[in-house]
């Protein structure tokens, strides 16, 4: 697996984000790395065979890697199924596919492993400069991560972030599928006060949206027609 070297954009000019940060607590950043290493940082996710299947019940997250979602007969798919539709009806609930990335940077440093190094890169220092200003959270040390991927019939119900001692400032969702259509679900949504959603992010290639914790969230359900798979890494930024 060849790591690609992670360029951040030059162009970004990181006052005039923060301008537009400080309006709405959220933001679309297109164009976030440097077109090459997006585009190989992508291609090396794709290929990836380490997938695990994240689920919870109640505040209990279950990981099933690719062998033991294979190991599952017909009538435990269709319990889990259930169980999960149960928990999405009325209460918070996902299902998604991830790899996970440690907080610690000595355990990132392995540079056969891109998801690792571009966690790494988020929490250099010149990344974390620019995020400081765009967010105006001086309080952000480093970024932590972890690679999703939803296909059909993955999902994230509404939640808001906090977590008590997490120190989350902010969150991100960096996109990196090349193409995708609004129909086809998995659209970042911001809830409003009023029930109805104040704003949306359709995942774009080479974009960083980034918002404010706490701030009700949600990713809506990918159809069963969506043509690839919804690719991304997000996270947190926060503080030691």
């Amino acid at each position: 697996m060849v790591a690609p070297d992670f360029l951040m954009n030059p162009s970004l000019d990181a006052k005039a984000l923060a301008v537009r940060f400080k309006a709405d607590g959220k933001l679309h950043v297109p164009d976030f790395l440097e077109a090459g290493c997006a585009k190989a940082f992508f291609q090396s996710l794709r290929g990836r065979d380490d997938w695990t299947l994240i689920i919870n019940q109640d505040d209990k997250s279950f990981d099933l890697d690719r062998k033991a979602q294979g190991a599952l007969s017909e009538e435990q798919r269709q319990s889990l199924d259930q169980a999960v539709n149960a928990g999405a009806r009325y209460g918070f609930q996902y299902r998604y596919e991830a790899i996970r990335v440690p907080d610690a940077e000595k355990d990132r440093r392995n540079i056969n492993d891109p998801l690792f190094r571009f966690a790494s890169f988020l929490s250099s220092v010149p990344v974390v400069r620019f995020l400081r200003t765009v967010t105006g959270k001086a309080g952000i040390d480093f970024a932590d991560a972890q690679a999703t991927a939803y296909g059909p019939g993955h999902f994230l119900t509404a939640h808001d972030d906090e977590v008590a001692g997490k120190q989350r400032h902010a969150a991100y969702v960096f996109n990196l599928t090349p193409a995708w259509r609004v129909d086809w679900g998995g659209l970042l949504l911001f809830h409003g006060p009023d029930g109805h959603v104040s704003r949306g992010f359709t995942p774009s290639f080479n974009a960083l949206n980034l918002f404010a914790v706490p701030q009700p969230h949600s990713v809506s359900l990918v159809a069963p027609f969506a043509a690839n798979r919804r690719y991304s890494v997000t996270g947190w930024l926060r503080g030691r």
